[in-house]
Formats: structure tokens, sequence, C-alpha cells
């Protein structure tokens, strides 16, 4: 695979990391450089990590990963657009004004990151087809990532202020329609 046909892979795979990373940077009060690019290296890592995984699982697991990374993917970034919408909607409700939260925690960064990058998984086990030097490719897909991820975390900044309260709802449907996306593209289903 060439280094053009890497980058324009990692780039794939980084555009759904890069529009969940905005609904969770618009729900953060003025995140910085450093809050976005704590994020970015968490979806970054999380995203290199998935087709190592994947190449390791190899040929003989291949069918099985395939047949559920989508709805797993789907499962999880729409429990979490769920929860990030009901929140949403609580606050909204609230006649005093809340403050948004400085950075979101760990575990939940990771849980986001973990299910925007499945598919990652399910192009490793097919990179273990090829002839790839699967260290460069990951480190390639992971980079992007991260540069994805912490520019729509700036981004989400400049959004958040404009939509108020609403960014959570915001955020939290950008997850749903994410997760949604990729289940629909597993199935067939394309715009």
């Amino acid at each position: 695979m060439t280094f053009i046909a890497t980058l324009i892979l990692a780039l794939g795979m980084s555009m759904d990391a890069f529009a969940a990373a905005l609904g969770k940077g618009a729900t953060l009060h003025r995140p910085g450089f450093k809050e976005a690019l704590r994020t970015g290296l968490i979806f970054g890592s999380i995203e290199a990590l998935t087709p190592l995984i994947g190449w390791a699982l190899g040929l003989a697991a291949s069918r099985y990963i395939m047949a559920w990374d989508h709805w797993v993917a789907f499962t999880l970034l729409a429990f979490l657009g769920g929860r990030m919408v009901m929140e949403g909607f609580r606050q909204t409700a609230v006649a005093e004004p809340c403050e948004a939260p400085q950075s979101h925690g760990f575990m939940v960064l990771a849980t986001t990151a973990v299910a925007t990058s499945l598919d990652a998984l399910a192009v490793g086990v097919g990179l273990a087809f090829l002839q790839v030097n699967i260290i460069t490719t990951a480190l390639t897909i992971g980079a992007a990532t991260t540069v994805m991820a912490t520019t729509g975390v700036l981004v989400g900044r400049f959004i958040g202020p404009v939509l108020g309260k609403w960014a959570e709802v915001l955020g939290g449907v950008v997850l749903i329609a994410v997760g949604s996306t990729i289940l629909l593209q597993h199935l067939g289903y394309t715009a």
C-alpha cells in the first residue's frame, strides 16, 4: 500500500472521531488546546491500537469481528449520545444557569474513542490479507485521528457558546448520528 493510500485510509478512519470530538468540544466551557490535545491523544491512541488488534486476530476471527463491529459501535455511540441528549434536556429545563464542565472524564472519552474506532479493528483484520507494514499504517491512523479529534474539540469550542445549553443535546445527536451512519453503511445503505 502506498503512502498516499495509507494517508487516505487514515483520514477516512479519523472522520467519525472528528465528529464525536466536535460534539465533545461543544459541550465544554471554552476548552483550550491542552484539553483538545488530551482528547486527541486519547482518540488517536485507541484508533492506533485497534488496527493492531484486528491484525493480530487475523483470518480466523475476521468473520466474527466484521459481523458485529457495527452493532457494538452503534450501541455504544447511541447509549453515550442518548445520555448526552437526556442530560442536555435536563440542563435546559433547569432555570438556573449551569456551568459547562472544563473537561470530560477519561472513561467517557475512551468509551467514545473505542466506539468510533471499531471500524479500524475490522480494517486491521482486512489489512492482514495485504502486504502492508501494520505498524506504520496504525501509527498513521493514530496520528491522523489525533489531529482530527484535537481539531474537532477546538472547532467545538466556537460552536458551544453559540448553541448555549443546547450544545450537549447537539453533541449527543452527533454521536447517535455517527453510530447510525456506521450501522447503515455496514448494512449497505449509502447516502
